[in-house]
């Protein structure tokens, strides 16, 4: 006869075999956005020990059982140290025996490097997408879930047997405008580039769609030359994918200003305000306020009345929900 300690030892371990509850993983710097995921359905958090050797290594250990479970890791590639620690931790977990491996990236911060214009330029989100492909495979696959990417063509980057699904942020913008209440407004986007989703945006809301004309000047400096439609006496909703350091959001908002535009306000889905660009924004006297979704957590510091924050997490949920 079996001791009774390795009977139930084995019953433990079929329940956790067949257990289709996802556990969920982050990367240190989106613990908050796995919190609010776990919060929105039938997930259970997964833990994992962080700390630092003296000379700066890291050192990660997966605290939670994962042999044939369905494991979900939250993490952007918000820096070269944030990429690996997630390349690191989802090669554990799957190393670990997970029965599938979904690694949500709700920030992929390559993106701007997708092609080579000059000689010997490193295409470094191709890099990226390589490099996570690389993963080892669990015995139900691998999925990448990447948010409102910068280039569209990204997910193509991806190699070996992997699933790259590009989830749109659509619902979540078009329920930030509806929100703001506006009775006679324009969806605008700060260049001629961003035309179509901003259209796209503006045909799902019911309202007209505005851009701008630009010219570079430099690699810093653009110059706005026309503004393609009507905006006297209406209020703008200016709506781009991602706002750096806010340059080319305050050149386009100023065009909009001087053709006689009313109130204007901001929304993004990655809000990244680098060197300060949440302050220039607002000093620059031009908007009523700047809304953003939290796919980056610098989002989760800067929040206050000018800058509003919306969770994201719902929509992935749903979405990790239906894998």
């Amino acid at each position: 006869m079996w001791p009774v300690a390795a009977i139930i030892s084995l019953i433990n371990n079929i329940c956790m075999i067949t257990s289709d509850v996802k556990i969920i993983f982050s990367t240190n710097n989106y613990q908050y956005l796995k919190k609010k995921v776990v919060a929105e359905g039938a997930f259970e958090p997964g833990e994992v020990e962080i700390k630092f050797f003296p000379d700066g290594e890291r050192y990660q250990r997966i605290m939670s059982e994962v042999r044939g479970r369905h494991v979900v890791v939250i993490g952007g590639t918000i820096s070269d140290s944030d990429t690996l620690e997630l390349y690191d931790l989802s090669f554990a977990l799957a190393m670990n025996g997970a029965r599938s491996l979904t690694v949500v990236i709700p920030y992929f911060g390559y993106s701007t490097m997708e092609r080579a214009v000059k000689p010997g330029e490193v295409v470094t989100a191709k890099i990226r997408a390589r490099l996570f492909s690389t993963l080892p495979r669990t015995s139900q696959g691998n999925t990448f879930i990447l948010m409102d990417l910068h280039t569209e063509g990204l997910p193509h980057y991806f190699e070996e047997a992997v699933l790259p699904i590009h989830l749109y942020c659509k619902p979540v913008i078009i329920d930030i405008c509806r929100s703001l209440h506006l009775p006679n407004y324009l969806l605008a986007c700060t260049d001629a580039g961003r035309a179509k989703w901003v259209e796209s945006l503006a045909n799902d809301l019911g309202v007209k769609a505005a851009f701008v004309f630009k010219k570079r000047i430099s690699g810093e400096q653009t110059e706005v030359t026309a503004v393609s439609a009507d905006v006297e006496g209406k209020d703008v909703i200016i709506y781009d994918d991602m706002i750096r350091t806010g340059g080319s959001l305050i050149n386009a908002a100023a065009s909009y200003k001087e053709a006689g535009a009313g109130k204007i306000f901001a929304v993004t889905t990655h809000g990244i305000f680098s060197n300060n660009g949440i302050e220039k924004i607002k000093n620059s006297g031009l908007f009523e306020q700047v809304i953003c979704t939290d796919t980056h957590p610098i989002t989760t510091t800067l929040e206050n009345s000018f800058l509003k924050v919306v969770s994201i997490s719902n929509l992935l949920a749903a979405k990790l929900n239906n894998i």
